[in-house]
């Protein structure tokens, strides 16, 4: 059976949204003090917890449409490469010809685990 390419698109959706909620995450802790109301009244941290769930819901949407999971999976390994691009454009942090190496080895595994 395949796996259908709206489950696909969900997933890649999926592994956007993640990246997003890492970066909101951290943008979320610098804001943070000793106080729990610095956490719980923190916007950046609930729109993290936003795309976790919004995470969720791809994956069972993905599933529901008859995704198979292991197509679907390595599909979200790509939020790794995502999260590193997010990371080059907010942060300035640097993306070096290891992490592309990285990067490579994950599309071509995501390809294969595809096959």
């Amino acid at each position: 059976m395949r796996t259908p390419a709206i489950s696909i698109v969900f997933f890649m959706l999926a592994a956007l949204a993640g990246a997003a909620g890492q970066y909101l995450y951290k943008a979320g802790a610098q804001a943070t003090d000793s106080s729990i109301t610095s956490y719980l009244f923190n916007i950046r941290l609930w729109a993290g917890v936003l795309c976790y769930i919004a995470v969720m819901t791809l994956f069972v949407a993905a599933f529901k449409k008859g995704g198979s999971p292991s197509v679907l999976y390595p599909i979200y390994a790509s939020t790794f490469i995502w999260a590193a691009i997010l990371g080059w454009f907010l942060y300035s942090i640097p993306i070096k010809p290891v992490n592309i190496l990285g990067m490579v080895c994950l599309v071509v595994g995501m390809w294969l685990m595809g096959l």
